[in-house]
This record gives structure tokens, C-alpha cells and sequence, in this order.
């Protein structure tokens, strides 16, 4: 069955930088678009970045554009996320998911995810 394993979050200064990665298994990982969401407290469960089954193609939200950088390793079954000037808005549990997702009642209900917290 499909797995996807987020790691890399943590506790980070604002203004400082995580990377994230999720390791996938359990279906030909080059054949897919893969993304990564977020939940934070409170809010919903909202986009975060794409990356096509090649990497050639990548989309942001307006929100983590310009700091955020979307990668993939197709040989390592491997999605990262390349978190840069990191802001405490960007506190939430990050999940990465096979592309398309669809979000039911504004809950990301899928995967551990990572957390990830910015704060001083």
C-alpha cells in the first residue's frame, strides 16, 4: 500500500531554515506529481507546494513563495521541501501526499506529517 514517511521538522528561530523529506513507497514514485500540505492549529488544511512526476514543474502558494523551494529524487523515492525564511506563521504539521489530493472537511487525514514550529 502507499506510504509516505515525512522527516526533518523541528523547532526553528524565525528567519532560519528546515529542509523536510518524505520517503514514499508502494507505487512507481516517477510516475506521480507529489506535493506537500500543512495544518496549522486551528486553520485548515491548506496546499504547500507541487512538483511534477519529472520535477520539471513546480507551484507555490503566494504564501511561501520566493522562500520555499520543492524538489524530488526519483531515484530515492524522495520529495523534499526547502524551508527558508521561516516565518512563526509557518508553525503547523507539514504532510507530504501523491498528487492529486483531495481535502475532506478541512483536515489533512493522512500520515504522520512533521511538525514544524518557527518561534523565539
Amino acid at each position: 500500500q502507499v506510504q509516505l514517511v515525512e522527516s526533518g521538522g523541528g523547532l526553528v528561530q524565525p528567519g532560519g531554515s528546515l529542509r523536510l523529506s518524505c520517503e514514499a513507497s508502494g507505487f512507481t514514485f516517477s510516475r506521480y506529481s507529489m506535493g506537500w500540505y500543512r495544518q496549522a492549529p486551528g486553520k485548515e488544511c491548506e496546499p504547500v507546494a507541487g512538483i511534477g512526476s519529472v520535477g520539471g514543474s513546480t507551484n507555490y502558494a503566494d504564501s511561501v513563495k520566493g522562500r520555499f523551494t520543492i524538489s524530488r529524487d526519483n531515484a530515492k523515492n524522495t520529495v523534499y521541501l526547502q524551508m527558508n525564511s521561516l516565518k512563526p506563521e509557518d508553525t503547523a504539521v507539514y504532510y507530504c501526499t501523491r498528487l492529486p489530493r483531495t481535502v475532506v472537511r478541512g483536515v489533512c487525514s493522512w500520515g504522520q506529517g512533521t511538525q514544524v514550529t518557527v518561534s523565539s
